[in-house]
Order: structure tokens, then C-alpha cells, then sequence
């Protein structure tokens, strides 16, 4: 019996492990077709704001991530919003680049825009449930906090990003 604990605690760990190495290799494309990969920004904190064309932030949430980027700005803090719209033109959930483009126009939103197509890395690698939904990462790559959604569209996200954000720098 104890052998397989040992065996059974060894396993989660090697697990545990593999999630955080492979979190820190996601690698997601500009609108410009940029590659931005996570593994670059160690050493920073990263917000990313995660949604779609067809599901997007709010006109507060944005105000938010743009307020934040300027508080942050020359501090080791990254700000993204991540678009999860299909890049698969028969998809129902398709977006060009120029529709992102002018969603994150029309949004006002200041931080840089990348695609995650289909929210495939995102959404499954930490298990976001609702979108929009935010996620912090500290400084070496791993979350800061639970990816966190369901917020009150009109709320003021503004003051609980900026403690999660002081609290891993």
C-alpha cells in the first residue's frame, strides 16, 4: 500500500510539472502574424484578457485592461487581449484578422491583440469556463490566481486586477 501511494504522489507531481512546463510554451499569433510565446515574457507578469468578437469585453472591462496597461506601463507587466474566434473560415465562430481588428477599434482597447483560434490553448490549458475572463501569470510563468469570468459586465475590474497584479510583482 505504501508503494503505491509513493507511486500515486510521484505521478501527480510529474503532472503537476508537465502542466506548468507546457503552460509556459504557448505561443500565439499578432494580428500582424507576430509569434508572442509565453515562454518570452518570464520574468514579467501577464495579463491576458481572454474573449471573442462575438463574445467580448465589456466597455468597462476594456477601459480596465487600458487603465492597467498605462499604470503598469515601464513596470515588468504585459497586457494582452486574446481572441479566441476561429481563424477556420467555415467555422461558425470565424473572424478575420481585419474583423479582431476592428472589434478591438471599436472596443478601444490599447493592449495588444493576439489569437488563440478556438481558444484552444487558453481556454483548455487553464480551464476557463466563461468568457470574457482574465488570467494572471506571475513572474515565472505559472497563474497567479484561478482564471477568473462571470464578471458584472458594468463592474469596475479595475481595483481586483491591480491587487492581483501588486501582489506577484
Amino acid at each position: 500500500m505504501k508503494n503505491i501511494k509513493g507511486f500515486l504522489a510521484i505521478f501527480g507531481l510529474l503532472v503537476v510539472f508537465s502542466l506548468n512546463a507546457a503552460a509556459q510554451n504557448i505561443t500565439f499569433t499578432s494580428l500582424e502574424g507576430e509569434k508572442v510565446d509565453l515562454q518570452s515574457q518570464k520574468g514579467k507578469v501577464v495579463v491576458m484578457a481572454i474573449g471573442a468578437s462575438w463574445l467580448p469585453l465589456s466597455r468597462e472591462q476594456a477601459a480596465a485592461i487600458n487603465k492597467l496597461s498605462r499604470k503598469y506601463a515601464g513596470r515588468e507587466v504585459s497586457f494582452y487581449f486574446i481572441a479566441t474566434d476561429s481563424d477556420a473560415e467555415k467555422s461558425k465562430n470565424f473572424a478575420s484578422n481585419d474583423a479582431i481588428r476592428k472589434f478591438g477599434e471599436t472596443s478601444k482597447l490599447t493592449v495588444s491583440i493576439l489569437r488563440d483560434s478556438d481558444g484552444l490553448q487558453t481556454v483548455k490549458q487553464y480551464k476557463v469556463d466563461q468568457l470574457p475572463a482574465f488570467i494572471i501569470l506571475d513572474k515565472t510563468g505559472k497563474l497567479a490566481a484561478e482564471p477568473f469570468g462571470g464578471i458584472d459586465p458594468k463592474s469596475d475590474i479595475s481595483v481586483m486586477l491591480s491587487q492581483k497584479i501588486d501582489a506577484v510583482l
